[in-house]
């Protein structure tokens, strides 16, 4: 592989500008906290039914829109106890479910996915999808099975990027990696005991990156779909790192590349 130097995608990578599928979920999300609301505003592919906020937050934020203003001790009994809010909140339905085929037709010979194995912590999840969009990456592709919903939590802690970046689950993760390598991506699973660094493997085209949960780290099948296995060179007394801090990590190397 070659060491051109890694071009950034373009603009058209937002989510709202990849068709999608509606969810039949029956239950609607509550979204808190200024960036996860902004955000799902401003994306046209998020129906939104209530936007509710406190004075406070409406005097600081709001000049143009027209949203439910509700009293503090009121409004901390609308949400789950202890959540951080931020004196807003956003009543919506789902996204719509973006198929690995749609997102193939819009991504470029410099594409970048993110494809998680056995990450079931939504806030970790989250994470990676704020990495993910600060970095330009085209996916968070996670399994069905055992993986969390888009919830107020995942969203809470993605500060917004669950609208710019797509989440994508899929039946069978092993099988979707085979399906990306057919179409010209390389597979580069991040594990401990690899011999070869990220930096050292200077990798370029089109990557999928794979990462697996802190402590179970990425099963046999997934390993085994991988081109390369690499790791991230840390302290020999540190076993490994979070899932949301080796995708940054790892993120930023490649955009070095």
């Amino acid at each position: 592989m070659g060491n051109s130097k890694r071009q950034k995608p373009s603009e058209s990578t937002w989510r709202h500008d990849i068709p999608g599928t509606p969810l039949e979920l029956g239950e609607h999300i509550w979204l808190y906290g200024y960036h996860a609301v902004l955000a799902a505003l401003a994306n046209p592919q998020r129906q939104k039914h209530r936007l509710v906020v406190t004075p406070k937050t409406f005097l600081e934020t709001f000049n143009s829109i027209d949203p439910e203003i509700m009293d503090r001790s009121k409004f901390d009994r609308l949400l789950p106890t202890g959540v951080v809010h931020q004196g807003i909140a956003l009543l919506t339905s789902p996204l719509p479910q973006i198929s690995l085929k749609n997102l193939l037709d819009h991504t470029s010979n410099k594409s970048i996915i993110i494809a998680l194995d056995q990450a079931n912590d939504p806030r970790n999840i989250g994470a990676v999808l704020r990495s993910a969009s600060a970095f330009q990456a085209d996916a968070v592709i996670i399994p069905e099975r055992y993986s969390p919903q888009a919830t107020s939590v995942l969203a809470k802690s993605a500060s917004g990027a669950l609208e710019k970046t797509p989440l994508i689950r899929v039946t069978n993760l092993a099988r979707t990696l085979e399906q990306l390598k057919k179409v010209g991506y390389w597979c580069a699973g991040l594990v401990p005991d690899a011999k070869q660094t990220l930096a050292e493997a200077k990798l370029s085209g089109k990557i999928v990156l794979v990462l697996g949960a802190e402590g179970k780290g990425i099963r046999r099948l997934t390993r085994d779909r991988c081109d390369y296995l690499l790791r991230i060179p840390i302290d020999r007394e540190m076993e490994s790192l979070n899932i949301s801090a080796a995708a940054a990590i790892s993120l930023y190397e490649l955009n070095r590349i």
